[in-house]
This record gives structure tokens, C-alpha cells and sequence, in this order.
């Protein structure tokens, strides 16, 4: 199994049992692609680089997941359907990206 990094960018609008809803479906997604979550950062309320859609700010989920064949069809397809996600990005981690270099 490969580590992967899901990044998510929610609507900044969206309460905390709706953040809850979200995080939940994402949970079910990802376990229904055969990947399990090892890590999640919840950032919050974050200011964008750009805009997307109307807003200037987006609600950052970063999810740590171990998964095998390719987490990207499987698991980010569904979840761009939902109305909440802004952004989806699915990234292998590569363990030669956190070495420091002399």
C-alpha cells in the first residue's frame, strides 16, 4: 500500500455539524475505495491564493491515507460531486520530498 495525501477545500460558510456531515461522507468514501485514513489535519478557515467561486477564504481538510492502486479515481471523483468541496487534490507522498538536503 502507497501513502497518499487528500486535500480538501470546503465551502468557508458551512456550520460545524455541516463540516461534520462532510468529514464523515469523506470517511466513508475513502474506506469504501479500500484506503484507510491514517492522519487528519483540520486547518479551518484559511485564506485562498485565489478566488474560487465568490470566496476568498476555504475550509482545509488535509487527510493522510494508505491506499493501493489509484486513490485519485476512485475516491476524489465521488467526493467532487459533493455541493461543500471547492477542491480535491490527491498527491503520493514520496518519502525523498522530506529529506533535508545538505
Amino acid at each position: 500500500m502507497n501513502q497518499y495525501d487528500l486535500n480538501l477545500i470546503l465551502n468557508p460558510n458551512i456550520s460545524a455539524e455541516q463540516v461534520q456531515i462532510e468529514k464523515d461522507y469523506i470517511e466513508n468514501a475513502v474506506r469504501g475505495a479500500g484506503a484507510e485514513i491514517s492522519n487528519l489535519d483540520d486547518l479551518g478557515n484559511r485564506r485562498l491564493a485565489y478566488q474560487v467561486g465568490k470566496d476568498r477564504e476555504g475550509y482545509y481538510l488535509m487527510y493522510t491515507i494508505k491506499a493501493s492502486g489509484n486513490p485519485e479515481t476512485a475516491i476524489a471523483s465521488s467526493l467532487r460531486l459533493r455541493d461543500n468541496v471547492r477542491r480535491v487534490l490527491v498527491v503520493k507522498d514520496r518519502p525523498e520530498w522530506k529529506t533535508k538536503k545538505a
